[in-house]
């Protein structure tokens, strides 16, 4: 890896240039919120259409998430090989065309399938745009920088379900399918304006024109330029089979398995929180009305959440920042329900619980430059966040399970809530990798974003 250049970056100011990236980055993380949620804001007016059991509907709000599980794993690590820039282009077009065709649907059959590919095109954009943040940020703001992307999943879900209150009485559910798409396609042209190739791509996998590329990067960020491009200890795969196979091999196991481990269990807690919170807190006693208002408060504390644990990645270690989160989500989960005899700690409550949960799910992101060297690093991510699809996908379906048991809402919370506790034990327990030519830790401990002690 080239030090110099890649050093200068991690310790130097953010130029105007990287902060452009990292918008760009957030701005597609806006969309594709909306894009994945967008069944859900729907799904009753979908139901009404085509009388839609309650079984039906759940399989259509469940076909994103897989098509976004199999994007994750099938295309995000070829951005290990041809490059992030080409991967985002392709799959942002990919998830327009679901989107747009979506609005044409004329059977659940049909939609559903829709979804699996729009998906497809999510899941890829959600883990390139994540990994190009981080590698564009310098070492002090790489963990605000991948927050935001999770701060403008949660803008995205807010403003599609306010967007969609107004559209489907009026135009119909296909209109808020067409409005996401027609926004969609309309960033693809600027995406291919203003969204470089990584630079830990070109240094690592080294295409043709390679040093042109890095040089004309480097002056756009106010970085030295370079003769030749540096020896690299940093070994490409040579297939994307030959990526998978790196990140249970060697030294990368542990680290692979744990963070695998915290995705799962950390996306399990998340969706079930935000997919029941509102159908529990009626069931606890509040109106429809406010059950739905504590869902999306959830949503709203989101926004802040996300961006809060950025900032606090800035100035401590993210492993230990996002600890906190995760044994502050099991508190505020374990006190939720309980809280419904008085409205306004409920809905408190859960803002905060929206706050704190969601920055789970941003520090996990933040997680991944810590972890895995450029020529793995969107495998690696691609695969962590497959492995959350399954968990993403388990979870609320398990809890309705456990619901129709006889358990209670307070102990489906209490049992989440030790699932956040458990991913908090798996953090403390990862390390950054050195073995693959993962860069070193900044001597400086007060500003290095997940390294350990």
């Amino acid at each position: 890896m080239n030090r110099p250049l890649r050093d200068a970056l991690d310790e130097g100011a953010m130029s105007r240039f990287q902060w452009r990236v990292i918008v760009v980055c957030v701005l597609l993380n806006v969309l594709d919120g909306f894009d994945v949620l967008v069944m859900a804001f729907t799904g009753k007016s979908v139901s009404a259409e085509w009388g839609l059991s309650s079984s039906q509907l759940g399989l259509l709000l469940s076909a994103g998430l897989v098509g976004m599980a199999l994007g994750a794993l099938g295309l995000a690590p070829w951005a290990d090989r041809v490059g992030r820039r080409p991967v985002v282009l392709g799959c942002l077009g990919v998830a327009a065309v679901g989107m747009l065709l979506s609005a044409a649907a004329q059977s659940a059959t049909q939609l559903g399938v829709l979804r699996v590919l729009t998906g497809v095109g999510i899941g890829g954009v959600l883990a390139c745009s994540n990994v190009l943040s981080g590698e564009y940020a310098s070492r002090r703001w790489r963990g605000l920088a991948v927050s935001l992307n999770s701060t403008g999943y949660a803008i995205g879900a807010t403003l599609g379900g306010l967007l969609a209150v107004g559209m489907v009485d009026r135009f119909g559910w296909r209109s808020v399918f067409l409005a996401g798409g027609v926004a969609t396609a309309a960033v693809v042209p600027l995406a291919w304006a203003t969204l470089p190739e990584s630079l830990d791509f070109l240094l690592t996998r080294r295409p043709k024109g390679a040093l042109e590329r890095v040089n004309a990067l480097a002056r756009r960020m106010g970085l030295p330029t370079q003769s030749r491009l540096p020896e690299t200890t940093e070994q490409p795969s040579a297939s994307v089979t030959a990526g998978f196979r790196q990140l249970l091999a060697g030294p990368l196991r542990r680290s692979t398995v744990l963070l695998w481990s915290a995705f799962f269990l950390v996306m399990s807690g998340f969706y079930f929180v935000t997919s029941w919170t509102p159908t529990l807190l009626i069931e606890a006693g509040l109106s429809s009305a406010q059950g739905l208002t504590g869902g999306t408060l959830l949503n709203l504390g989101g926004i802040f959440g996300a961006a809060a644990l950025g900032a606090l990645a800035s100035r401590f270690q993210l492993r230990h920042v996002l600890t906190a989160y995760l044994i502050l989500t099991a508190v505020l989960l374990s006190g939720f329900i309980l809280s419904t005899s008085a409205l306004w700690a409920a809905l408190t409550l859960g803002a905060l619980i929206g706050v704190f949960a969601n920055g789970c799910v941003a520090g996990l992101y933040a997680l991944n430059p810590v972890v895995y060297d450029a020529s793995v690093r969107a495998t690696g991510i691609g695969c962590a966040l497959a492995v959350g699809r399954v968990g993403s996908i388990v979870a609320p379906t398990a809890a309705g399970a456990l619901l129709d048991t006889g358990w209670s809402p307070q102990s489906l919370y209490l049992a989440v809530g030790s699932i956040f506790v458990a991913a908090g034990i798996v953090v403390l327990a990862l390390r950054p990798s050195r073995a693959t030519g993962a860069r070193p830790a900044a001597p400086a401990p007060a500003v290095a974003v997940g390294d350990a002690p």
